[in-house]
């Protein structure tokens, strides 16, 4: 069977979810964003407005691609925008057993021939896929964040997952102007399955006394480079993310040198999440982030 995809949905205003909108509707796809809560809503259409007007100042986007993406973009938080669209891509939190109810939930909305991706950047495709009434329409899109500024998606067969269905979104990431991987369906796929432990390491490196947050981060900056140290990464993606990770690589491949930091289970528990909470690894509350250890 040939898919055509025109349009897309979108599950999750967040982060990930709203950077997804952002490109599938500079890329001429109809869009619907859906979130439970309605300020969410509110909150990533503004952000994608302020994301592409920085695209417009330096020449990346016209004006007027800008003007027509934003009215590309509907948002609800009724799974009934679903029914007529091609794709629908959820991007809620990296937790399974909510993934699965959504997932579950969407199957009711949307046509038979609807594909369905999830963004997870750790979860097994296949279990994922398992929850739906279409196996052979479900795949793995995972998209790198930010959305819009990085080049790379991550495709992830499950056992069951259709070729054409495969190729199909492998073609729609390419035309959204991203580089497509393949990566088999094991615990964490590519990149986090090597960037998540280094993360975690670092986490040790603090945890141990062996380097303070400002000396584990220019120390990888300057002696990597790397464009983040990996403390000021975890930060950005986000500890309770970065955890759920590291979990799933321990739960999944059962090595010990998978074992989240004790301290980044703290920090977690604490509600120092990073960027997003205003306190993780760096203090967020003034102008200057500040190391908190």
């Amino acid at each position: 069977m040939s898919y055509h995809i025109k349009k897309i949905g979108v599950i999750g205003a967040g982060q990930m979810g709203s950077g997804i909108a952002h490109v599938c509707a500079l890329a001429d796809h109809d869009v619907y964003l859906m979130d439970i809560a309605e300020e969410s809503l509110g909150a990533a259409v503004k952000a994608i407005g302020k994301r592409m007007g920085r695209q417009v100042e330096k020449g990346k986007v016209t004006q007027e691609n800008m003007d027509s993406a934003l009215k590309r973009i509907s948002t609800g938080t009724s799974y009934d925008g679903f029914k007529d669209c091609d794709l629908v891509i959820e991007a809620a939190a990296e937790d399974e057993e909510l993934k699965k109810e959504i997932l579950r939930t969407l199957c009711k909305h949307v046509h038979e021939n609807t594909i369905i991706a999830s963004n997870t950047s750790s979860i097994s495709i296949t279990r994922l896929g398992a929850q739906t009434d279409r196996p052979g329409k479900f795949v793995g899109m995972h998209f790198m964040n930010p959305v819009p500024l990085m080049e790379l998606v991550e495709l992830i067969r499950g056992i069951a997952t259709d070729e054409d269905v495969y190729a199909a979104v492998r073609t729609l990431t390419e035309q959204l102007g991203k580089t497509a991987v393949n990566a088999e369906d094991f615990p964490a796929f590519i990149v986090n399955r090597i960037l998540l432990p280094m993360i975690n390491e670092a986490v040790y490196t603090l945890y141990e006394g062996v380097g303070s947050v400002e000396a584990i981060d220019t120390s990888m900056k300057l002696g990597t480079h790397h464009p983040m140290g990996p403390l000021e990464l975890a930060d950005f993606i986000g500890l309770d993310t970065c955890l759920a990770v590291m979990n799933v690589l321990h739960e999944g491949l059962a090595d010990t040198k998978y074992r989240p930091c004790p301290l980044l289970v703290k920090y977690v528990e604490a509600g120092w999440l990073g960027r997003k909470s205003g306190r993780g690894f760096y203090d967020y509350s003034t102008d200057v982030p500040v190391p908190t250890r």
